[in-house]
């Protein structure tokens, strides 16, 4: 069952937990890929330093963060790679979820050939494990850019479903890559699946 907008307009701490376990859904028109999410972190918007939107900021970039909630937030990095993130919340609250692993499914050969254009059966050990485990890495095997950015999660092309009923610990920890945000580094914003072999830093 896909998720509906109400599961994305909540407390965006909440929304971080309970989407782990959830299933990322991209149809590209020629294939359906789907992975479980293992591992997200949370950014609070105006209050939090680690968030672009810190302090009411506005630019062309972070718009999409002041919309509906349940809309995909992609943004480039490094010039290279693009962040997967989910806005939560409500409307003129710019509060979102990063996705940052994401444990394969289904379409996993198409994975493949997205990230590192190689059929699955001639990845080494080494790449099969690093296919999805990191916000960069799971955009590309998931075929997920900037033309996605805005996208209503609750239409047909990029969504996201009930997972499995299933039991795991939940790990809360402190965010990635983030040092420049002052005391907002310490938070313990990122969450994660224990034990999951898809998580990208234990």
């Amino acid at each position: 069952m896909k998720l509906n907008r109400d599961f994305y307009s909540r407390d965006t701490i909440i929304v971080a937990k309970e989407l782990l376990g959830k299933i990322l859904v991209h149809n590209t028109g020629e294939n359906v890929l789907k992975g479980k999410i293992v591992e997200t972190e949370a950014y609070l918007g105006l209050k939090d330093k680690a968030a672009h939107s810190y302090g009411g900021k506005k630019t062309k970039r972070v718009e999409t963060m002041y919309g509906s909630s349940g809309a995909a937030y992609v943004y480039l990095i490094y010039g290279m790679y693009y962040c997967f993130n989910i806005v939560t919340q409500r409307k003129g609250i710019p509060e979102a979820v990063l996705i940052r692993g994401i444990e394969p499914m289904e379409s996993i050969e198409q994975m493949s050939l997205y990230r590192f254009r190689k059929p699955y059966k001639e990845l080494n050990r080494y790449k099969k494990r690093n296919l999805t485990n990191g916000p960069g890495k799971l955009t590309m095997a998931f075929n997920i850019d900037k033309e996605l950015n805005g996208i209503d999660l609750c239409g047909n092309i990029l969504y996201l479903e009930e997972g499995i009923e299933e039991d795991f610990s939940i790990v809360e920890t402190t965010r990635i890559g983030i040092d420049y945000a002052e005391e907002a580094k310490d938070y313990l914003y990122r969450f994660y699946i224990k034990d999951n072999p898809y998580v990208s830093v234990k």
